[in-house]
């Protein structure tokens, strides 16, 4: 399938270093918001919707993780960059796994945040997948949102709760149920011993939408990767936990320790 031109945002200064941010399955770019004002102070920060959610566009039929592997390709390729450090949290992250697999000249340090590199309930994936071909995105928003946040968080905040859900909502029917289906389907496990970038694996104590032993799989098929298990924490981390999440990804891509 070939590449689509992702909708993408840059912030930061020109010369600093490059630091790409994926967003997860359901939401857009503007899920890194609570991290921007940190990161864009050391690094010119590329943030980009995955194709079929925010304002990127969609593609009919089934994905794989190839597929939106090279939409980032072609988005390094069209702002002239040659190697950028790489974040990515649930889809974001299998996304970056697999451009560190392929591309592993571009990828100068990797943080897969609240991932996968092989879900193993494809049958559920699928079943999602057919839900929102049917009857669109919304009929998963808020059960989908429910396991983003941690209880507390969520009773605590009506108003991002309330947001997430329309972030969903937005989402492109087809290219939402092309993105499950690229889950469904994926199995990075065998590959991981072949990522050579410092990698850094973050763990939301408290997902259960991708449990933290799909993070601990990562860390131990990955050489030399750490990581970091952040609590009170569910699948989007970097909410709950925002400048932890910033913290660590500066200290990864600067050669500290998170």
């Amino acid at each position: 399938m070939t590449a689509v031109e992702v909708h993408t945002v840059v912030e930061g200064p020109d010369d600093a270093p490059v630091l790409l941010l994926s967003n997860s399955l359901g939401s857009d770019l503007s899920m890194w918001d609570p991290q921007l004002p940190a990161l864009t102070e050391r690094f010119r920060v590329v943030r980009y919707d995955t194709r079929g959610h925010g304002r990127s566009p969609s593609s009919r039929g089934d994905l794989t993780i190839d597929d939106l592997t090279d939409d980032v390709v072609a988005l390094l390729d069209r702002l002239g960059v040659e190697q950028a450090h790489v974040a990515g949290v649930s889809i974001g992250g299998m996304t970056g796994l697999r451009l560190a697999v392929r591309e592993p000249q571009r990828v100068l340090t990797l943080a897969v945040l609240c991932s996968s590199a092989h879900t193993g309930n494809a049958a559920r994936w699928e079943d999602r997948a057919r839900t929102v071909r049917a009857e669109g995105t919304v009929a998963i928003a808020q059960p989908v949102v429910s396991r983003w946040l941690t209880p507390p968080h969520a009773a605590a905040h009506p108003d991002l709760v309330a947001r997430l859900q329309a972030m969903v909502t937005a989402a492109d029917d087809e290219g939402y149920a092309g993105c499950c289906l690229a889950i469904a389907r994926m199995d990075q496990r065998g590959d991981l011993h072949r990522i050579t970038a410092p990698t850094l694996v973050v763990s939301g104590a408290e997902d259960e939408a991708v449990p933290p032993e799909h993070q601990r799989t990562i860390a131990d098929g990955v050489p030399g990767a750490r990581l970091l298990s952040l609590s009170p924490a569910a699948h989007l981390a970097n909410l709950e936990q925002p400048a932890a999440v910033a913290e660590a990804l500066i200290a990864h891509a600067t050669g500290g320790t998170p």
